[in-house]
């Protein structure tokens, strides 16, 4: 299993990570063409700043006891015991929102063009590293496996 940790303190808010997700999740071919202003084009981390005016990044962090699995009715949101990844399925989805206000990390939110589904991480599945990890240029962003700390 794996998880994603971020060093806010490596953080220099230059939004590799949320430019990296938009293009995974685009049908853009490279940086150059990805559509920012479009509301398809649409990041499943982002990056605020905090009352010192330093940045912080948002990311899924995939949860051992996921609130967002927990107060989800519909069963749309649900977590893989083997892989540790916390999942979304959209044909599930009543809607409700309740993931979204639960985030403890305030992550979740519903997308822009239909305002029906939510944008959830899924770790870039079927990659070997996820793309906001792979382009973050400080090292904030890491990929740590479970059996590298404590249950």
């Amino acid at each position: 299993m794996h998880r994603i940790l971020v060093d806010k303190d490596l953080c220099k808010g230059c939004k590799s990570c949320v430019l990296a997700c938009m293009l995974r999740n685009s049908n853009a071919e490279d940086i150059y063409t990805l559509d920012l202003d479009s509301i398809d084009t649409e990041s499943k981390n982002h990056i605020e700043m905090d009352r010192n005016n330093n940045p912080v990044p948002i990311f899924c962090r995939h949860c051992d006891e996921p609130e967002c699995v927990m107060t989800c009715m519909s069963g749309a949101m649900s977590k893989d015991d083997e892989t540790g990844i916390v999942s979304y399925d959209e044909s599930k989805c009543g809607s409700c929102y309740m993931c979204v206000m639960s985030c403890s990390y305030g992550l979740l939110k519903v997308d822009d063009r239909s305002k029906q589904k939510i944008l959830k991480c899924d770790l870039c599945k079927n990659e070997e590293i996820p793309k906001c990890v792979a382009m973050c240029p400080t090292g904030a962003i890491k990929l740590q496996k479970e059996d590298a700390y404590a249950r």
